[in-house]
């Protein structure tokens, strides 16, 4: 089981028939270029592969940002054109960029002069009146120009003006077969889809149309899916390992952490659903959630949580 840091939550899996890909979440470029980047980049090891995603606009600043990333040992720069929230918009990044394709194929051409790594992008299938597959087209075909060969598709469009980041998650209707028509249009870009993927049985139903899935919020939700993944998409043997073996794994990193101050709700937020479904599994998460934010809270609640699962 992947380990969850306290310093990001990372909850973005791309799955495709041949490997998986782990992103962190969205980190701007001005707080890398200005802020300790050091710290916010940190990650373990088991982790890799490992990418990050960024969001900003200015082409410069992001260059500077993922060489940053690049000497700290990511392995992919992932632009953020697809995040749909007030904040983003003002800080014009996220989904709104879809509406300036130019720009953002500046940004990955600059990008890629300065590192020597993979610059994809995450965008979704259309924003506000502009819900057709031209401007999808149109805004594709414009970033691969300048060398972008990776697109990962939210397949629902984002309606930044009177939905918030979390009904736009939901509200507008997926369209599936908008993305499965982009990879026919560009059969040598690699063409990921993302939205609504719940399961692994989900995605790899859609591998025989698009190049790869991606499970965005099930994967934090419901981290147990994970186990199966190796099996159903790479032909290697089934696991043994039940959810308490993966938690037993988790415990030395948990009281490496906690001897350094981090506090102990900064890491058990990221497994309350690793139990969801099973028996105790309420118990396990509410304990968490009641007791993890104590100022004084120590492993001894994680391994009072864990008799209800035991």
């Amino acid at each position: 089981m992947m380990d969850w840091t306290d310093r990001h939550e990372r909850y973005f899996l791309r799955l495709f028939s041949r490997h998986a890909f782990l992103y962190t979440e969205m980190l701007t470029s001005a707080a890398l270029v200005h802020g300790d980047a050091d710290y916010l980049l940190q990650y373990n090891t088991e982790e890799h592969p490992l990418g990050i995603q960024l969001g900003g606009s200015n082409p410069d600043e992001l260059a500077v940002a993922a060489k940053k990333a690049q000497a700290l040992g990511y392995r992919e720069i992932n632009l953020n054109i697809g995040c749909p929230s007030d904040r983003v918009q003002s800080g014009r990044f996220g989904a709104c960029l879809m509406a300036e394709p130019q720009l953002v194929a500046q940004c990955v051409a600059t990008i890629k002069d300065k590192v020597d790594l993979p610059v994809t992008v995450k965008c979704r299938i259309g924003i506000d009146e502009q819900d057709s597959e031209a401007f999808l087209s149109d805004f594709i075909g414009t970033v691969a120009a300048e060398g972008c060969e990776l697109f990962i598709i939210h397949a629902r469009i984002a309606i930044l003006q009177g939905l918030s980041p979390k009904e736009n998650r939901e509200i507008p209707p997926l369209n599936y077969q908008r993305v499965l028509r982009m990879k026919e249009r560009f059969p040598a870009l690699t063409i990921v889809i993302n939205g609504g993927i719940i399961s692994l049985g989900d995605g790899l139903a859609l591998l025989d149309r698009v190049d790869g899935f991606m499970v965005g919020r099930e994967a934090y939700a419901n981290p147990y899916l994970l186990h199966d993944t190796d099996s159903l998409l790479f032909g290697e043997p089934q696991k043994s390992e039940t959810r308490l073996d993966y938690l037993q794994k988790f415990i030395p990193y948990v009281e490496r952490e906690l001897s350094v101050g981090t506090p102990l709700h900064h890491m058990t937020r990221h497994i309350l659903g690793l139990f969801k479904g099973v028996r105790g599994g309420k118990g396990f998460r509410r304990h968490l959630s009641e007791n993890a934010f104590r100022r004084d809270a120590g492993i001894d609640v994680l391994l009072d949580a864990m008799s209800f699962v035991s």
